[in-house]
């Protein structure tokens, strides 16, 4: 039985668990340890892939709430850059975005008036990248249909939301050789850079254990129906796991060189009980009609933890928790045999984060001079150009400046498809674990054996780096 084929049965192409008897569960379990590590056909191996130069990027939007929003903002002070076409189903946002853009020097044509406008975009021979900002349910398949009708693609977090549509942009990367890469910006934070960086060069020693997280209470906007269109982040709290595992696993996942020298090989996960979704659900059901489809309907526990085994016996904890009124932390820690590094709760100063090389945190001055000494190149560029411009303190910019300038100069990704498919697989599985009292499920081997000879995420800038930005 193939991978992804055993997937389909054991419920994770989105039909969920819920109809699937307790028998069955057992043999799910039992089924996937025996067929998950089975080969398949790997097309073309996109890790470390250069596609031909493109000398000046034509972008296409499709999504222009929140995130698409604040993309088009930024994409104007890149030079080399054409917007081509901005895609909405709402069409006041996709109006408000063509006169932006055109207030800019670009003219964008609009696609709006149905659910499938965004299809003719993806399928204009004028555009060479789509840049999708969609609710998570479309961006897999937008993703495919793009890369099947010849674009590269940039796709918000997460890049899937099920293990066959995972497999799916794996598939159609290696087979259309387009680049589909998942806008995990945190991966562009200042303090995520500067780790990384440290970890290359043997600061921490040997990388023993890592950690991330994405505790940010946004409970009572999942309720706000003009800011979540269709309600659509409250229907995926439906689902019972790590919902959203990149922003915390994507930064220790490049550091640990996963996909490039190391494999995620099992995870497992559990999960508390949901103490407020639900309750709130019902309260407004009573009082607004929008919300009687949620009535009696189960939600996910308000915190899970998930724990991952690589195949070089390295651990990595991930926490999720969208609802408690908790401090926001998107915890960052990496230990290793000589020293660790660790952002959230953020320090009472200027710094970023915290380092220590041995049993006490840095000093403020210690720490400035290690800031220094190891400043990423990508920083030195156009770290503070990042910061005037924005985006969560500029980190979207450099994640928007790194796309175009490798696309630009034909140099491979920082975050390939393989990326984009094991760090979005986390969030099935977990579901999946959760409702087998926390057994443990293999990862699949995206790179089919390639990791083991794959080279870890290039962060010299030895080449490219010539993309302007305009002020």
């Amino acid at each position: 039985m193939k991978k992804r084929e055993f997937l389909k049965i054991a419920g994770f192409s989105g039909i969920g668990l819920a109809g699937i008897s307790i028998a069955a569960h057992a043999e799910a379990l039992k089924l996937s340890q025996q067929h998950m590590s089975a080969n398949r056909k790997q097309y073309f191996n996109m890790s470390g892939y250069a596609a031909p130069k493109i000398d000046t990027i034509k972008v296409g939007y499709i999504g222009l709430g929140n995130r698409g929003g604040g993309a088009i903002k930024r994409i104007v002070h890149l030079e080399n850059v054409q917007v081509k076409g901005v895609a909405d189903v709402v069409p006041e946002k996709a109006s408000n975005a063509k006169k932006q853009l055109e207030e800019a020097g670009h003219s964008p044509q609009v696609y709006t008036g149905s659910d499938n406008a965004w299809k003719k975009l993806c399928e204009s021979s004028d555009v060479d990248l789509i840049y999708i900002c969609t609710p998570w349910n479309l961006h897999a398949p937008m993703a495919l249909y793009a890369m099947e009708h010849g674009k590269h693609v940039a796709v918000e977090i997460p890049a899937a939301t099920t293990v066959d549509d995972c497999w799916k942009l794996v598939e159609t990367s290696e087979r259309t050789k387009k680049h589909c890469m998942m806008l995990e910006n945190c991966c562009y934070d200042f303090f995520e850079l500067l780790t990384l960086n440290m970890a290359r060069q043997g600061f921490f020693g040997e990388i023993v254990h890592v950690e991330g997280a994405y505790i940010h209470d946004i409970f009572d906007s999942l309720f706000q129906k003009e800011k979540r269109y269709d309600l659509w982040r409250l229907k995926e709290n439906q689902r019972n796991g790590n919902l959203y595992p990149t922003h915390g696993l994507g930064p220790v996942a490049q550091i640990l060189d996963i996909n490039r020298g190391d494999k995620m090989d099992y995870l497992v996960s559990m999960g508390s009980n949901d103490f407020m979704l639900e309750a709130k659900a019902n309260q407004l059901a009573a009082e607004d009609a929008a919300f009687k489809q949620f009535t009696g309907k189960k939600f996910r526990g308000n915190m899970n933890t998930t724990t991952i085994k690589t195949s070089r016996g390295k651990t990595i904890m991930l926490q999720h928790d969208v609802s408690s009124p908790r401090p926001y932390s998107r915890l960052h820690l990496i230990s290793g045999t000589k020293g660790t590094a660790q952002k959230y709760p953020l320090p009472d100063n200027s710094l970023p984060g915290r380092i220590s090389h041995g049993h006490e945190w840095l000093s403020e001055s210690d720490f400035k001079v290690l800031e220094a000494k190891y400043q990423p190149e990508i920083i030195k560029k156009v770290g503070e150009l990042a910061k005037k411009v924005g985006g969560h303190g500029g980190m979207d910019f450099l994640m928007d400046w790194r796309l175009i300038d490798c696309l630009r100069n034909g140099l491979p990704l920082d975050q390939d498809v393989y990326d984009a498919a094991s760090w979005s697989v986390i969030s099935p599985l977990s579901e999946w674990s959760v409702a087998h009292k926390s057994n443990s499920i293999d990862i699949p081997d995206f790179t089919n054996g390639s990791w083991k000879s794959n080279t870890p995420v290039d962060i010299t800038l030895k080449a490219g780096g010539n993309t302007g930005v305009k002020s």
